[in-house]
């Protein structure tokens, strides 16, 4: 605030959006994570709009396909970290899917770099037959590592942005990472030349892509059954 900003952009899920609401009620906000933080959509009001990405709310959805991808594996490796505050809620909400699929999880917490060896060996160890990551702030700073991790232990994985599968990934389902920050530098420019942040709607998701990596699932040694491919809309080969 000592800087008198023009405009503020916060990125990194919810939390950095709600710190920069609590730290001023004047200056504009452009969240690349807004929907937790305004009360309309289409009319937020007050100093904060940007993008209403869905990530958390499609896990449930991740974890379906996983098990159509797998679908002789009866237990399924969560990575997960506790430090976030989001997680014991959305954990229970893959339980509870797990559930209907007739399916166990088992959840391994990863809160630092120093913690992600040990977590798969967790994993590993409980006899997981495939991994879904969870959506996290930090591990998205660390998917190339947790990626190699996953080739490693040649654990069928999924993710939260269509990009991993770029970086080795094998599958993921969810929005562009680079789309929705696209999107938050396009409403930071309309704010720059005059705009209010609360006329702005926030930016909801046009797409949103079942990714699959060929290459990854030969490296791993995995065979996707041949309908699956009708559910992606994207395989890189």
């Amino acid at each position: 605030m000592r800087l008198e900003p023009s405009v503020i952009v916060t990125a990194g899920g919810p939390r950095p959006a709600r710190a920069a609401q609590e730290a001023t009620r004047t200056i504009p906000i452009i969240a690349s994570s807004a929907a937790a933080s305004v009360a309309n959509f289409a009319r937020p009001g007050g100093n904060l709009t940007g993008a209403a990405n869905q990530t958390n709310d499609l896990n449930p959805k991740r974890l379906e396909f996983l098990h159509e991808a797998v679908p002789g594996t009866a237990l399924v490796g969560v990575l997960s970290n506790s430090a976030n505050p989001g997680t014991p809620d959305l954990v229970k909400a893959l339980e509870a899917t797990a559930r209907t699929l007739g399916i166990r999880l088992v959840t391994a917490d990863a809160r630092n770099a120093g913690e992600f060896d040990k977590a798969f060996a967790t994993i590993a160890q409980a006899g997981a037959g495939a991994l879904l990551v969870m959506p996290d702030p930090y591990f998205y700073t660390r998917y190339p590592e947790i990626v190699a991790l996953a080739t490693q232990y040649k654990l069928p994985a999924i993710y939260e942005w269509a990009e991993i599968t770029e970086d080795g990934g094998l599958m993921a389902y969810g929005e562009s990472v680079r789309t929705i920050y696209r999107r938050v530098g396009d409403y930071a420019g309309r704010i720059l030349k005059g705009a209010k942040p609360g006329d702005l709607p926030l930016d909801q998701p046009a797409l949103i892509r079942l990714v699959i990596n060929l290459k990854t699932a030969n490296q791993i040694g995995f065979t996707f059954a041949p309908q699956f491919f009708d559910r992606a809309d994207e395989v890189i080969e």
